[in-house]
């Protein structure tokens, strides 16, 4: 029996399965960020030291989550393409790397807003900070070397090197404000130091923005497969026409 990875490896079934799921992934996210964002700026309280300030907080952290899983979903993908050939591996890495580049940006973007009244400035090199910056930098590498190439086959190879080289950098952003002393405060642990108040807005926002990447990247796969066909579909015709050419020559 067929697995789900193996049945999915049918660009046309996969077509057919995104088709359905696609709607009410969407609808989903809607759902979820639209009462996030009610909760979050509407119901929960403001912060006894950060003031309204703490409001980013339901933004940045969704985002900044969303980075780094991506980058690792990059990294699955790229793995898949090089060790087990699978036919949607190279689609689905290609599609996340801007997603993945835009929430990066987000997240570096709301920190720096968060940042100013808290550490009086809008950036520092901190560990966090630098090592995001890193990771946004790793996302433009990817989407670069991919479109310096054009030959697609080893753009997918060496973009997919890439993608599992760059993975290194997730221990480093995770861990990096356990490992050196920064201005970045410590992961949050949800179950003791944030009050439920707060905590379930961000929880929302943070199953919203990421259903809002699955059916972004949903959405991002099938475009690629149709540009796939569409350039074949092309190929295909030119050289129908150069054996025509070739035939009319000979006679």
């Amino acid at each position: 029996m067929q697995t789900l990875t193996q049945q999915l490896a049918n660009p046309t079934r996969f077509m057919g399965l995104s088709a359905r799921v696609l709607p009410w992934a969407s609808a989903a996210a809607a759902v979820l960020i639209a009462l996030g964002f009610y909760l979050s700026f509407f119901d929960s309280p403001a912060d006894y030291q950060q003031g309204e300030t703490v409001r980013i907080m339901y933004i940045h952290v969704p985002c900044a989550w969303l980075s780094m899983m991506i980058y690792g979903l990059i990294a699955v993908s790229s793995f898949g393409l090089l060790v087990f050939r699978h036919p949607l591996a190279d689609v689905s890495a290609k599609a996340a790397a801007p997603l993945g580049a835009a929430f990066t940006f987000l997240a570096l973007l709301t920190g720096s807003l968060w940042g100013k009244p808290m550490w009086g400035t809008y950036w520092v090199w901190d560990a966090r900070l630098t090592s995001v910056l890193i990771l946004f930098f790793l996302y433009l590498g990817l989407m670069a070397l991919r479109a310096a190439l054009e030959d697609e086959s080893a753009a997918a190879k060496l973009t997919a090197v890439l993608a599992l080289v760059g993975v290194t950098i997730l221990p480093i952003i995770k861990f990096s404000v356990n490992w050196w002393n920064t201005l970045h405060q410590p992961s949050t642990d949800f179950t003791s130091t944030v009050d439920p108040s707060m905590r379930w807005p961000l929880v929302i926002m943070a199953m919203g923005f990421t259903l809002l990447f699955f059916a972004m990247h949903l959405k991002a796969m099938r475009n690629e497969i149709m540009r796939r066909r569409v350039k074949a579909m092309r190929a295909q015709v030119v050289a129908g026409r150069d054996r025509l050419a070739a035939s009319g020559a000979t006679s």
